[in-house]
């Protein structure tokens, strides 16, 4: 049968744009410094234009995923990310959101470019538990993978991860986790009960620096930790939108869920207390994210700022999935961009 001639230029298009897309990677073309690529702006209610939480920190060619939701890996491909360019894996704490993605993330990692070695999972303790559960579910399919794609491509001894678990020194509520070259992490304590211990990270690079805050509420410890910082990624949810879903699932009958809803509130900020932080940190730019509830129309997201606008001066947005923060090292300001035109099924 002929091919109607819609599906032959098609055809002809993807031929001469895939080698392109295949071999872009547009962390080879960001300057030297700290950069920020948002790849999980949502939450557990389900998004049509935000995946669960995750964020991509660059710095020197290299990049350190923060958490690793659902659509984690999915989302870093639409945004380019080379996957064979991630050094490590932070977690801020093991709530299924921030965990759901880890599997296929560092099955991307391993096959990308034939990793020797298994990817580095650093967070507090709990987190050997957590790779060692993934690690057992996915044992059957690396041995698949190995045994049809060869060892030189799926190479036994890069499957799988590694748990680096590190734990605060008594009356401490920061500490270094990793310090190397030229790039150091400082893990702090966060308010997240009954998560605990629940942490953010500071990552200081070339005389830039970006605080992610895990999931809090309003902290003093993440203060002290983000002074002086560049950027402040800060997650935040709208009480008022909220108490919206929860009366129309009581409406609707489910109960259960209403009440699951009515608990969220007590253990995260909201967008104005996030820049009450931002203000008293003294940062330079902060980013809300991990947005609950979904905003499915343009105009709730001034609803969902309330104002965090009158709390905080400096330049704040909402993030999206796809946005890149760009911190050149030996410049002040914060540079947004895109990756990806729009979210997932956007």
């Amino acid at each position: 049968m002929a091919r109607p001639l819609r599906s032959r230029l098609s055809l002809a298009v993807i031929k001469r744009r895939l080698p392109a897309l295949v071999a872009a990677d547009p962390v080879a073309d960001l300057p030297d410094g700290l950069h920020v690529a948002v790849v999980g702006s949502g939450s557990p209610l389900p998004d049509a234009r935000r995946g669960n939480p995750c964020a991509a920190i660059i710095a020197g060619g290299r990049i350190f995923v923060v958490d690793a939701g659902e659509r984690a890996s999915e989302t870093m491909n639409r945004m380019q990310l080379a996957p064979s360019r991630i050094s490590a894996v932070l977690l801020t704490h093991f709530h299924s959101d921030h965990i759901g993605g880890l599997g296929t993330l560092n099955l991307q990692r391993w096959v990308a470019d034939a990793a020797q070695t298994q990817l580095r999972v650093l967070g507090p303790p709990g987190v050997e538990r957590v790779v060692a559960g993934f690690n057992e579910a996915y044992a059957l399919d690396n041995g698949y993978r190995t045994a049809h794609h060869g060892p030189e491509v799926a190479p036994p001894s890069g499957a799988g991860m590694v748990a680096e678990p590190f734990s605060f020194p008594d009356g401490a509520d920061s500490m270094v986790v990793l310090d190397e070259e030229g790039l150091r992490v400082t893990a702090f304590l966060v308010d997240h009960t009954p998560v605990v211990p629940a942490v953010g990270y500071r990552f200081d690079y070339r005389g830039r620096s970006a605080v992610i805050s895990g999931d809090t509420v309003y902290a003093p410890a993440l203060v002290r930790a983000a002074a002086g910082a560049d950027l402040l990624l800060h997650d935040a949810l709208s009480a008022e939108l909220l108490k919206l879903v929860e009366d129309a699932a009581g409406r609707a009958g489910l109960d259960k869920r209403r009440r699951i809803l009515a608990d969220v509130p007590d253990y995260h900020a909201t967008a104005p207390q996030a820049a009450d932080a931002a203000r008293e940190a003294g940062v330079g730019a902060l980013a809300i994210t991990h947005v609950i509830p979904p905003l499915p129309l343009k105009g709730l997201e001034a609803i969902f700022l309330d104002d965090a606008h009158e709390h905080y001066s400096g330049p704040l947005w909402l993030a999206r999935d796809g946005d890149l923060y760009r911190l050149p090292a030996g410049g002040t300001g914060v540079e947004r961009a895109r990756l990806i035109g729009r979210g997932p099924g956007g």
